[in-house]
């Protein structure tokens, strides 16, 4: 009997750490809504629309620097039509974010803060590398020098990146993407 009452008090014991344990091993974070996308915590710094599968602002996917943080952060180092020299930026790849909203199209268009507006063919994103640039040379992009994202193509890798058709596909001050 007093073994029983023993391992009984071990159980609970046990339990109670486990469930310590598993609090801070997983802190609570934002819920998930049906479709898998969590909603932002803070403020939103990129709007996804059109034809895709993971909402969570009504037909929209809203996104915090910390949701675009959350994804494989990819670094690339090219030059600019903008800038001088080389500079290393940091960021996603468009097609991880894409994915993340499950996009389904061609073209996605592009509209930065002052309304500069532009389609780029979903290729162009699997096939160069493409990524939402948040800092560039180590600091935060943030809207008076280019940010908060900015899409960056890796020019110096492509040849055919350094046609000015691409320069104006380079949004900057990224504020809303349509999947079409």
């Amino acid at each position: 009997m007093e073994a029983e009452l023993s391992i009984r008090a071990g159980i609970r014991h046990l339990s109670a750490g486990a469930a310590l344990l598993a609090v801070l091993l997983f802190p609570a974070v934002a819920p998930a809504q049906e479709n898998g996308l969590s909603p932002p915590r803070n403020q939103v710094i990129l709007r996804v629309s059109g034809n895709i599968l993971h909402t969570n602002a009504g037909d929209e996917a809203h996104f915090d620097r910390a949701m675009i943080e959350a994804l494989p952060i990819h670094r690339l180092e090219t030059s600019t039509a903008v800038t001088d020299g080389t500079n290393l930026f940091e960021g996603v790849l468009m097609r991880d974010l894409l994915e993340a909203v499950g996009a389904r199209g061609e073209v996605v268009t592009a509209t930065a803060l002052n309304d500069y507006t532009i389609d780029i063919p979903m290729g162009d994103f699997t096939e160069f590398g493409v990524i939402a640039a948040f800092s560039m040379d180590g600091k935060r992009l943030l809207p008076r020098d280019k940010g908060p994202l900015w899409i960056v193509y890796p020019r110096d890798d492509h040849a055919e990146l350094l046609d000015i058709r691409y320069d104006y596909r380079w949004v900057w001050q990224l504020d809303r993407l349509e999947v079409r």
